[in-house]
């Protein structure tokens, strides 16, 4: 695999107002794909909608939405041990699990807990709706920021999966290795901007607000093209 292009388009560190404002930085570095048939943007829920939104909009491509739980650690479930996907995708993190010494029933527990909770919001969001066909589809699989990658690679590999012609990975933010591993899995990778001292996904936005179900239906009732 080539490595991906998307390095090369890229500014210097930079912050945004909001998730909308960096959907449409980042859709500015996508043109690309604009006016193209078989493209499908795929925003990861929750953050990842309203920065796929403008990229939908701005790229004239329909937009949907991909679910992905982090798997959090018992007791410190802010450290993630892996993510689970949309589709039954599962991705781990077998060096947390081993210096933590983690034990399988626990891993199962909160894979089962996880899955239930995705499962609640596919039904939420899409309300029935069948997932969209991705044979043959160039997918831009777009979030927020990534940090340690895991949700995202959970995502690429569950929709590798389905058959998509290509898959693209764009974000506002992350840092630099993270976006060079997500390039081995995923055909290219867009990313705005990588501080040198990324500590967080929020550090580039003004407003990091938690987007809500409501906000994530809105986004996805009001038509892109």
């Amino acid at each position: 695999m080539n490595p991906p292009s998307g390095f090369l388009r890229r500014t210097a560190t930079r912050t945004f107002r909001d998730r909308r404002e960096a959907g449409r930085v980042l859709a500015e570095q996508l043109a690309a794909y604009r006016d193209k048939d078989g493209v499908l943007v795929l925003g990861l829920a929750r953050g990842g909608v309203p920065v796929a939104w403008e990229v939908a909009a701005a790229l004239h491509a329909p937009l949907d939405v991909f679910l992905v739980r982090k798997l959090g650690v018992p007791r410190w479930s802010e450290l993630a041990m892996g993510a689970v996907a949309s589709g039954g995708g599962l991705v781990m993190n077998d060096n947390v699990v081993s210096s933590l010494q983690i034990t399988d029933e626990q891993v199962r527990e909160v894979i089962a807990s996880e899955t239930a909770e995705l499962d609640r919001r596919e039904q939420a969001y899409r309300g029935g709706r069948p997932f969209p066909d991705l044979r043959d589809k160039t997918v831009i699989l777009v979030d927020d920021g990534i940090a340690t990658g895991a949700s995202m690679l959970a995502a690429v590999r569950a929709l590798r999966a389905a058959g998509p012609r290509s898959i693209v990975v764009a974000v506002p933010v992350g840092p630099p290795s993270t976006c060079r591993e997500l390039g081995e899995e995923a055909d290219d990778v867009v990313c705005v901007t990588m501080p040198p001292g990324f500590e967080a996904v929020g550090q580039v936005y003004a407003d990091f607000h938690q987007v809500s179900d409501d906000e994530v239906r809105e986004l996805l009732n009001t038509p892109t093209r």
